[in-house]
């Protein structure tokens, strides 16, 4: 939810293209699917990933990943130090979106880039992507209950 005081310009009052101004950047989905996908939940999580981002294009796409309600953050009683990073419901409606870049990407894009990985799992989301992603977001939800519960 954007809060109040933090609106946003968007580009036109087109659906798709309003998607685009929220999720449209190249880090705002690598982020999501760090965090569904990979598991990552702080800072030095996101910054020890191959895909190399930045500190200061992570600090705001965290930001502006919150603001537009798709992260809340907390930290745990023990650690007032580390802030921890949590998909929300809306961020967890993207997973089809993401699993079908995935699927494009391993369809279009391995000759080009031949060592995009292979496996078990890519098997498994190509031949069952609707599964494959209610796992994933099942998987997703039961490891946050455990860890809010420390929270």
């Amino acid at each position: 939810m954007i809060k109040a005081g933090m609106e946003h310009n968007f580009r036109c009052n087109c659906p798709f293209t309003s998607a685009l101004d929220v999720i449209g950047d190249k880090w705002m989905l690598v982020i999501v699917k760090q965090m569904l996908i990979e598991g990552k939940e702080t800072f030095k999580d996101f910054t020890e990933s191959e895909e190399a981002i930045a500190t200061n294009i992570l600090s705001n796409k965290l930001k502006l990943l919150e603001k537009f309600g798709l992260v809340t953050k907390s930290k745990l009683p023990t650690n007032k130090k580390s802030i921890y990073y949590h998909l929300t419901d809306k961020a967890l409606d993207l997973t089809p979106l993401i699993l079908e870049l995935g699927i494009w990407s391993d369809k279009h894009l391995r000759e080009m880039h031949p060592s995009i990985v292979k496996g078990e799992k890519l098997n498994l989301l190509k031949s069952d992507k609707v599964t494959f992603g209610n796992t994933l977001v099942k998987n997703y939800r039961k490891k946050l209950a455990s860890t809010l519960q420390n929270f």
